[in-house]
C-alpha cells in the first residue's frame, strides 16, 4: 500500500477511528510503493543482534527524506551523549554525499574512502570533533559508492567489527531513503532512530522507510523523533498518526504491527539556522535554546533506554 497525506475530510466507517482529532488523515491506496519494489529488489542483511559484550551500542540515525536535520541531530546528539560520559563515535554512513565534515567544520585529510581502499589504516581516519566525540567522515561526490558492492560491504563490515570495542555508542549517520546502501547501513545497527518533520513529504517517505525494515530486516520497532516541531505535542501527535496507519497496513514478522517509540520532537528554533551557518554544534553555541534543550532531552533518553549496562 501506498501511505499519502490529504487534508482532512469526513471518514467513512472503516477510516481509522479517530482520525477525525488529528491534523492530517493518513490513507492509503492500492497502488505498489516504492518500499514495495526495493523489498523484492534489494535483499538485505537481517537487523544486528544486540551485542552481548562489552561492544558499542549502535544506533542508525536515519531519514526517508532528504533535509529533515539527520546530519544535524547526529552530530548534536553525539555532543549530548558525550557529556554524559559515553564514549561516542559518529561514523558518516552517507558514503557518496556525507555532510558531517560541512557541520562540524572539519577538513579531513583522510577518510573512509581511503581505508576501504587501504590508502590509509582505521586509527588514521578517526578524528576529534567539536563536542569531544570522535568522528569517522566519508567523502562526497563518490559515484562508486552509490551501489552497494561486495568489496563496500565486506569493507564496512570489517569497520564495524573494529570499531564497536572503543566506544560505548556509534552512531550511524547514513544516508536518506531506501537504496541498498542506505539500507545496509542500517542493518549494522541494533537500533533505528528515523529523523522526520511535520511535511507531509517527510511522513510518506517515512512511512516507507518504516514499511521497508518492517519486511527486509525483520524490525519489531523504530525510533522516532520529530524535527522542526512548531507546537509543543506535534511529534507526539504524528507518530501516532503513523503508528495508526501501520497497525492497519503493517505487520512484522511475528503477525504483530510495527511499533513506533517516539524519542521527543526537537521546537523550530532560529538558533538552528544560525548556528547550522556558523558550521558551530547548536550544544556548544546556543546551548540554552529549546532546540538544544530538546536535543540533550533526546540524549537523555537514549541513555535510560538503550545504554543502562548490568553492574
Amino acid at each position: 500500500c501506498r501511505l499519502y497525506l490529504a487534508p482532512m475530510a469526513p471518514t467513512e466507517s472503516d477510516d481509522m477511528s479517530d482520525a477525525s482529532s488529528l491534523p492530517l488523515t493518513l490513507a492509503a491506496s492500492t497502488t505498489a510503493t516504492a518500499a514495495t519494489t526495493a523489498t523484492a529488489a534489494t535483499p538485505v542483511a537481517p537487523a544486528a543482534p544486540a551485542p552481548t559484550g562489552p561492544s558499542a551500542r549502535i544506533i542508525a540515525v536515519t531519514s526517508g527524506k532528504g533535509g529533515v536535520g539527520k546530519t544535524f541531530i547526529s552530530a548534536n546528539l553525539a555532543a549530548a551523549l558525550t557529556r554524559r560520559g559515553q564514549r561516542v563515535l559518529v561514523l558518516d554512513a552517507d558514503l557518496g554525499l556525507a555532510n558531517l565534515d560541512v557541520i562540524l567544520n572539519l577538513h579531513p585529510k583522510i577518510t573512509l574512502h581511503d581505508v576501504f581502499t587501504g590508502k590509509a589504516k582505521l586509527k588514521d581516519a578517526i578524528v576529534a570533533a567539536p563536542g569531544g566525540f570522535s568522528v569517522l567522515l566519508a567523502g562526497s561526490g563518490m559515484v562508486e559508492y552509490s551501489r552497494l558492492t561486495p568489496e563496500v560491504r565486506n569493507e564496512f563490515l570489517n569497520i564495524i567489527q573494529l570499531l564497536t570495542p572503543l566506544y560505548d555508542v556509534i552512531l550511524l549517520d547514513t544516508g536518506a531513503g531506501i537504496s541498498d546502501v542506505v539500507l545496509f547501513s542500517i542493518s549494522l545497527a541494533s537500533e533505528v532512530l528515523i529523523v522526520a518533520t511535520p511535511e507531509p513529504t517527510s511522513l510518506t517517505d517515512a512511512y516507507a522507510a518504516i514499511k521497508v525494515l518492517t519486511v527486509q530486516q525483520k524490525r519489531q520497532h523504530v525510533r522516532m523523533v520529530v524535527n522542526q516541531a512548531v507546537r509543543p505535542g506535534d511529534g507526539r501527535a504524528i507518530t501516532g498518526q503513523l503508528q495508526q496507519v501501520l497497525d492497519r497496513f503493517v505487520a512484522t514478522e511475528s503477525g504483530r504491527p510495527m511499533r513506533l517509540i517516539h524519542m521527543g520532537d526537537i521546537p523550530a528554533d532560529p538558533a538552528v539556522r544560525d548556528a547550522i551557518m556558523r558550521r558551530q554544534l547548536l550544544l556548544l553555541h546556543t546551548p540554552g535554546c529549546p532546540a538544544a534543550l530538546a536535543i540533550s532531552q533526546l540524549a537523555n533518553k537514549i541513555e535510560e533506554s538503550l545504554l543502562v549496562r548490568a553492574p
